[in-house]
């Protein structure tokens, strides 16, 4: 009886030690998120903008341009994964993977080749167990994104995008990121950057019409220029989404456990005080039967 008693209390505090953990991790996140918030916030203008800018390049010119352009034939096409470099974020990254294993069974599905290009620890590790390939791999602050991990993903990209297929390039360009609605609501989403679908923000008017823009020098020059930009936008935009989707995912996950390891604890001593009533009745009663043996 006693060891059982011993047992209950190591659980305890096993458990103790857990629940510390898990209330610095939530506090953590929640310090964070509020940050992370105010970055997608802060985005969004320049988003905006560009877009519209985009949106009257292309829809007012009439010049062919490689971004814009639609091919006859896709035959490879780049799949961007964004996930966490960091676990303890509930099902955040699985979600993401998951997302991306459809997108890529589709694309098999339509006779194109995929090239996969990685963000964060997790998905390196999912790949890396599967023994899968992927052409690049970006770790480290995926819960505080920089820009110029923002750019060199779009150069890369850019730069698969326009060389030949033959030479292993690219003709389609997806990526697979978290979208952030609110601290309870992130959702895995899939967004084809090229060719270009330029895309309004939400909340835009829809009775908004877009300005008459004289281009100089010439439309495909202001296409080379503003394009590259308006992909490192998008790009560093799912960043910011994805990284306050994953702290939230995180402050939640946590608080959860923590919830758990408080029922596990309130269980545990229930157990080891019962183990203590039975020790100290099983005592008093051997007491009481040597006292009658005595008296006999």
């Amino acid at each position: 009886m006693g060891a059982q008693i011993r047992v209950y209390r190591q659980k305890i505090a096993s458990t103790t030690s857990m629940r510390k953990i898990f209330k610095a991790m939530e506090l953590i996140a929640t310090s964070r998120i509020g940050k992370a918030r105010a970055r997608v916030a802060a985005s969004q203008p320049y988003a905006r903008a560009i877009t519209r800018a985009v949106s009257a390049v292309a829809s007012q010119s009439q010049v062919e341009h490689p971004l814009t352009t639609e091919p006859a034939q896709v035959r490879r096409a780049a799949v961007v994964v964004m996930t966490a470099d960091r676990g303890l974020a509930g099902a955040y990254s699985a979600s993401v993977l998951k997302q991306a294993e459809g997108l890529i069974e589709l694309l098999h599905s339509e006779g194109k080749d995929v090239k996969t290009y990685l963000v964060g620890r997790k998905a390196q590790a999912y790949f890396d167990f599967r023994s899968r390939p992927y052409a690049r791999v970006w770790t480290g602050g995926t819960d505080a994104p920089e820009f110029a991990t923002a750019q060199e993903i779009s150069k890369v990209l850019l730069e698969d995008f326009a060389t030949d297929f033959e030479e292993g390039g690219v003709e389609e360009i997806h990526v697979v990121y978290t979208r952030f609605k609110s601290m309870v609501t992130q959702e895995p989403t899939v967004v084809r950057l090229l060719p270009l679908e330029v895309v309004e923000e939400e909340n835009t008017p829809e009775a908004e019409i877009l300005p008459l823009y004289d281009f100089e020098p010439e439309t495909e020059q202001v296409l080379d220029s503003l394009l590259p930009r308006y992909i490192e936008s998008r790009i560093f935009a799912a960043m910011l989404q994805a990284a306050a989707s994953e702290l939230a995912a995180r402050q939640r996950a946590m608080k959860s456990a923590g919830d758990n390891a408080t029922e596990l604890i309130k269980k545990y001593t229930r157990l080891r005080n019962t183990a203590r009533q039975a020790e100290i009745t099983q005592e008093l009663t051997e007491i009481v039967a040597g006292a009658d043996a005595l008296a006999s």
